[in-house]
């Protein structure tokens, strides 16, 4: 029997808004994953720290700062300097349809979903796309 899928639901930067990333985290346990969320205000720093310490398989940033374009890179990169490049990023937010295809484009994001996907189709794409032993 394969192991729960393990995600890491965080909110970047001084965005104090996680009504929406914390109805997905619940959304995301009640699909059967095991989900961990680290609250508001955490830097990259923190958010890749935690992600490290419970062994996730995706982070999943939720970000409505408009900071999207520094924090998904910034994260990214420290994922990949502490050895977990293998750490799905995903996220969702109000993105611009640019800097989502920007963002995909550059490596920083397995996928974005924006205001109005519905939770099925989250829960559906992280199943098919992440992979657990």
């Amino acid at each position: 029997m394969a192991r729960r899928i393990r995600v890491l639901v965080a909110k970047p930067g001084l965005d104090g808004h996680d009504r929406g990333a914390r109805v997905i985290a619940r959304a995301l346990r009640d699909a059967g994953m095991e989900v961990v969320y680290t609250g508001l205000h955490q830097t990259p720093e923190q958010i890749v720290e935690a992600a490290i310490q419970e062994d996730v398989d995706v982070v999943g940033l939720s970000i409505l700062s408009g900071a999207h374009m520094t924090l998904f890179p910034r994260i990214c990169e420290l994922l990949k300097e502490n050895g977990a490049e293998d750490i799905m990023v995903m996220g969702g937010g109000t993105i611009p349809e640019a800097d989502v295809k920007a963002l995909k484009q550059g490596g920083w994001a397995a996928e974005l979903f924006t205001p109005g996907t519905t939770i099925e189709t989250i829960v559906d794409w992280i199943n098919a796309n992440v992979k657990v032993d």
